[in-house]
């Protein structure tokens, strides 16, 4: 690896590569506006999210940014990384003996503090006195991503839980029935938009004789997804002009992860044949 690159994640795998390619050949690997190795321009796209490298600061030896950010616009606009983790989910939950569409889902939201990047969508969280944008992820009782949405962090996580829902169900094909939520979903207006499409909102309290840091059953599988999420410095803060690019990363930083956890799950069942 070169001094360019160090810090920087590991390449792709062959075998990692094998099971994206697919998903992000918009184009023929031949076609004359390809100038770059997919390949690489992955690698590229994969050590931006993961570092929160500016994009002119893209190492040497990968292509350079200018041939790396408009491919990366297309894949977000046509879900190919989305696509690729729903995928990636069903085989995981299939090697752990689960049904491949789930039927439980865990609900939270998250606030990242904002930059001049992120222009006017910031917002102030009065509940964490901070400004900036609050990302909403529903993730199944693995803790696999099944949707994720981007506001102003002023916005509450109860407002959110008609849109959230109906991705779920898109997602699953209509097969969650609870979702387990904190106490910042309490009331009827989003157990109703919940309803709407299916889904029963189960509030999971807090013991009140507990004080500081508890870890509750059900929801602690979505704040364990939030702490790996806040090792890709990307995602740490908000630098993206729309929501819908921040929202992508998340896709690229979990279908990262799913895919690497597959390949694991692969290599052990080759060392037991």
């Amino acid at each position: 690896m070169s001094e360019a690159r160090r810090g920087y994640p590991s390449d792709v795998t062959d075998d990692e590569w094998s099971f994206a390619a697919p998903y992000l050949t918009l184009l023929r690997e031949d076609a004359e506006q390809r100038t770059h190795d997919l390949r690489s321009v992955f690698d590229a796209l994969r050590g931006v999210v993961k570092t929160g490298a500016h994009w002119r600061y893209i190492p040497n030896d990968f292509p350079p940014w200018a041939a790396v950010y408009p491919p990366a616009r297309p894949w977000l606009a046509a879900g190919c990384f989305e696509a690729m983790a729903h995928d990636l989910r069903e085989v995981i939950r299939a090697a752990a003996g689960r049904d491949p569409s789930p039927t439980a889902a865990v609900m939270d939201g998250r606030t990242i503090p904002s930059t001049p990047g992120s222009g006017t969508r910031a917002g102030y969280d009065g509940y964490k006195r901070r400004r900036g944008s609050k990302v909403h992820v529903a993730v199944d009782t693995l803790g696999l991503l099944l949707a994720v949405r981007v506001t102003a962090a002023s916005e509450q996580e109860r407002a959110q839980v008609f849109d959230l829902a109906s991705d779920v169900q898109e997602a699953t094909g209509q097969t969650v029935t609870p979702a387990f939520v904190d106490q910042g979903y309490t009331g009827d207006p989003p157990a109703a938009d919940a309803a709407a499409h299916g889904i029963r909102l189960e509030v999971v309290k807090r013991p009140e004789a507990n004080k500081g840091f508890v870890l509750l059953p059900r929801r602690r599988v979505v704040e364990r997804r939030f702490g790996w999420l806040a090792r890709f410095r990307r995602l740490a803060r908000d630098d993206e002009r729309t929501a819908e690019v921040l929202a992508g990363w998340h896709w690229v930083a979990f279908a990262g992860l799913m895919l690497t956890r597959v390949m694991k799950l692969a290599q052990e069942v080759e060392n037991t044949i």
